[in-house]
């Protein structure tokens, strides 16, 4: 049931053909469009056929892409909630080493005066020791 290539390409002849072509490879319709002269009902057929397909694939191409992009945002914003966690942790460990270091130096001048008054009450000890003699 093919139509004669030379027939005139009216809508309805052409929707005709591409219902044929449906179910056809994207080789065979193309193979038959370059048979066939520009212009003729099975040409145009093959390029409206063409058109959907690619068409469809566009959409199902967009609906995807979407799909990525939407998955990126939430990536995006997942990594820009932990860049905040690590900051204020980053923060928090900055303000745990400055007093870490303000009680170091508190306990280094700790242990100076405990040596000092250590050191005062051995030569008080001599002192008293040597008084007594």
């Amino acid at each position: 049931m093919f139509v004669n290539a030379k027939a005139t390409a009216t809508p309805e002849t052409v929707h005709a053909l591409v219902q044929l072509l449906r179910a056809r490879s994207y080789e065979e319709i193309r193979q038959r469009m370059y048979d066939n002269p520009p212009g003729s009902a099975w040409w145009v057929a093959c390029k409206t056929e063409l058109d959907i397909r690619n068409g469809e694939q566009m959409a199902t191409s967009l609906s995807a892409m979407s799909r990525v992009m939407e998955k990126l945002r939430s990536s995006t914003q997942h990594f820009e909630q932990l860049t905040e966690t690590l900051s204020q942790a980053n923060h928090d460990m900055t303000h745990l080493l400055r007093q870490s270091q303000i009680a170091g130096r508190r306990l280094e001048v700790a242990v100076y005066v405990a040596i000092g008054i250590t050191l005062v009450q051995l030569f008080n000890l001599v002192f008293e020791v040597f008084r007594r003699h």
